[in-house]
Parts: C-alpha cells; sequence; structure tokens
C-alpha cells in the first residue's frame, strides 16, 4: 500500500563510496518534506572493529508542531525527547518497548521537535561485521530491514545519544548518497495515532523495506514513534 512519487536527477555519488556530509540546510523543511530526501543517503558508523555502513531504504517522518500525535515530541522537551528539538542533524536515540535502540534524524528548526526514523538500510560496507552483529540475519536484506535491525548492524546505542551526524569527527555521520530513481510513500509502521498520514517513504521496490499489514498495531503500548 503506498503511492510511487517520481524523482529525478542522478546519483550523487557512485554506489561504492558515501558522498559529502549533509549541510545542516538540507535538514530544515518540514519532516515530511526532508524524509524523502534522506533515501539513497548513507549512515556511517566507525567503532574499534571496524567501519559499517549502509543505504537508506525507509524512513518515517514525526512532526514536532503540534499536529502529529505519534511524535514523542508531541508534548514538548521531556527529558526522553529534548533532543528531538535540535539543532537539526542530531541523532535522536531512543529504547523502544524495553526491547531494542531505535534511531532518527532531527530535521526542521531549532525548537521545533521533528524527527525522521531511520526504519531500514543495505548494507554497502562491512557486511562481515554487521552479520556478527546480527548473527540471526538470514540473508544480506535481513541485515538492516527494520529499525532494531539497523541499529544492531551499525551498533548505535544510548551513548551515541545527541551525537553530531554532520561533524566529519562523529563516529556516526549522515553522507549523501545515490538518489533512488523512484520512491514511494504510505502509512506509518506500529502505530495507533495518526495513522491517516502517508509519512513513510521508501525506494521503491527495496527488499530490506517493512511489509505493511493494514490495521496493525503494538499490543505492548500506544507510544506513536515506537
Amino acid at each position: 500500500m503506498g503511492v510511487v512519487l517520481t524523482r529525478g536527477g542522478g546519483a550523487l555519488t557512485s554506489s561504492g563510496r558515501p558522498g559529502p556530509l549533509l549541510a545542516p540546510a538540507e535538514l530544515l523543511g518540514p519532516p515530511d518534506v526532508v524524509a524523502p530526501t534522506l533515501l539513497g543517503c548513507w549512515v556511517v558508523t566507525d567503532r574499534p572493529e571496524g567501519q559499517v555502513a549502509l543505504r537508506l531504504t525507509e524512513v518515517e517522518a514525526y512532526a514536532g508542531d503540534g499536529t502529529d500525535p505519534a511524535a514523542h515530541s508531541h508534548r514538548g522537551p521531556t527529558p526522553r525527547a529534548e533532543i528531538m528539538f535540535g539543532p537539526p542533524g542530531r541523532l535522536y536515540v531512543y529504547f523502544s518497548y524495553g526491547v531494542h535502540w531505535c534511531a532518527n534524524v532531527v530535521v526542521g528548526p531549532e525548537g521545533q521537535g521533528s524527527a525522521v526514523l531511520l526504519r531500514a538500510g543495505d548494507v554497502v560496507v562491512g557486511e562481515e561485521l554487521a552479520r556478527a552483529r546480527r548473527p540471526a540475519a538470514r540473508t544480506a536484506r535481513d541485515l538492516a530491514g527494520g529499525p532494531a535491525r539497523l541499529t544492531q548492524a551499525l551498533a548505535i546505542g544510548p551513548g551515541d545519544r545527541g551525537t553530531d551526524l554532520l561533524d566529519p569527527g562523529s563516529t556516526v555521520r549522515l553522507h549523501r548518497g545515490p538518489v533512488p530513481p523512484s520512491v514511494s510513500a504510505g502509512p506509518r509502521v506500529g502505530i495507533s495515532q495518526a495513522t491517516e498520514l502517508p509519512w513513510r517513504f521508501w525506494t521503491t521496490g527495496a527488499p530490506s523495506v517493512s511489509v505493511f499489514r493494514p490495521g496493525a498495531r503494538s499490543r505492548r503500548r500506544t507510544a506513536g514513534q515506537d
């Protein structure tokens, strides 16, 4: 279920290496406008055991302007959500359902509280290391096919909360990458509020993208961004 959004332009980089880091100005728009522009971008992590990089194939937008009750920032800058209020380019990491970590890129003007959840990607550097972190993965598409798998493959956790993804000296960085030839949009996954917003975006046909099940909701809680 989704709508295909065509995109013009060619790849910004070759498939073998990331482009330059994103600039803060590229993240200043509304979250549902910025989110699809992150598809194809590379998320790179440097750890003592090595580097892993993936190309984003699926993201979700969450707005902090008071119109999106599914966003963690909907009730203001609580201790959990304060990172969402900026500046743009910071990494918002949270523990979901007491089970796994999720990673978000803060977007929009500072003080607004918007972010884009990183839902899935294709590992393009460090696949062997990613497999060691994700031994249950049966195929390459399973390595980072989902927000929990993505953070596991990249070894992103609570110590990365607030990291500046646009700083060349950071151990977690966000780089430009190849522009997908086609992008689709549809409902966000696993939320119980603002379900009508088509704010999930994915590279059309990418195997790592979530399977959408209409009406599916978490039984654990109704925490929106979770």
